[in-house]
């Protein structure tokens, strides 16, 4: 735990943490199972900023108070699951009751399994606070029986083929978790197609103001920011919609807005780039190629 000036806490010792938190010592040195309501918070052990070496997934059954991911404050009047990478901000206000479960996992308990790579690919991990997976009464029956597997194997003799049937039941967790997103995508449709709007009047107003002009390219974080959500999970959002990420909308909005130019202007190919944002006109060039199967030239010429 390292704790000097502005500086937030760091965590990376599982044992630690469990300390700060006033619950015994860990089961395992890599992986832990807490139960919330048996947190004993000392009033100075916790800073109200802190990052943690570990993953976690923990389930709120009420994320009560407030939480600060990034720059933005959330309230939360109901539960769900949350999950942070190792090294990501945390801030919440000390000693706030809680109740609900955490499952804590070192990034090191997955090495030599191919887990180790394939949990970087969850998108999950790098939502934000307010993007919580919130379970219907089946999906949360189905989560608690995985979180109640692992719990039970912490609490058997651990022996060779432990850490094997952990990571299997992490996996598991994992890929339910993956789905019950999907569902979530689905569900709340009206929402995400308003999300969907945004980001298309979002993209006119940065072209139609000129600020490509001064600020180049839009990117997903401008995009992302101006929604009030986090870049993957925009992304994750669109491509349960639309199956493209946000990425390809942007492109696919300076396609739209370079055809506009070249069908109705004299401006040549460079000022087209350059009033889009590009640094280089071969780079727009290449990209509209790709899109079109025909260079910006071919294309004015087929107005002709």
């Amino acid at each position: 735990m390292k704790k000097s000036g502005n500086s937030p806490q760091k965590f990376k010792s599982l044992s630690v943490f469990h300390r700060v938190l006033g619950i015994p010592k860990p089961l395992h040195p890599m992986i832990s199972f807490i139960d919330m309501k048996d947190i004993k918070i000392a009033s100075n052990e916790l800073d109200n900023s802190f990052t943690l070496h570990f993953y976690k997934i923990s389930y709120k059954k009420s994320l009560c108070g407030q939480a600060k991911y990034g720059q933005n404050y959330y309230d939360f009047g109901e539960g769900g699951l949350v999950f942070t990478a190792p090294n990501q901000l945390f801030e919440s206000p000390p000693n706030k009751a809680s109740s609900g479960y955490m499952l804590l996992i070192h990034p090191d308990f997955f090495l030599t399994y191919p887990l180790a790579l394939k949990i970087k690919q969850y998108g999950f991990f790098s939502y934000a606070a307010n993007e919580a997976l919130h379970l219907s009464e089946k999906e949360k029956s189905t989560i608690f029986s995985v979180f109640e597997s692992i719990n039970n194997e912490l609490n058997s003799r651990i022996d060779d083929f432990s850490q094997d049937i952990i990571i299997s039941q992490i996996d598991l967790l994992l890929n339910y978790c993956n789905r019950f997103y999907k569902r979530q995508f689905i569900t709340r449709k009206v929402v995400n197609n308003d999300l969907l709007q945004n980001l298309e009047e979002i993209l006119d107003n940065y072209f139609n103001s000129g600020k490509s002009l001064n600020q180049g390219l839009p990117t997903v974080q401008y995009i992302s920011e101006h929604l009030n959500i986090s870049p993957s999970y925009l992304s994750d959002m669109l491509r349960s919609l639309t199956r493209q990420n946000a990425q390809q909308h942007i492109h696919n909005k300076l396609i739209e807005k370079a055809k506009e130019k070249l069908s109705t202007t004299n401006l040549s190919v460079g000022e087209i780039a350059y009033q889009l944002g590009f640094e280089y006109s071969q780079s727009f060039s290449r990209l509209f190629k790709n899109k079109t199967k025909l260079s910006p030239i071919e294309f004015r010429q087929s107005f002709n």
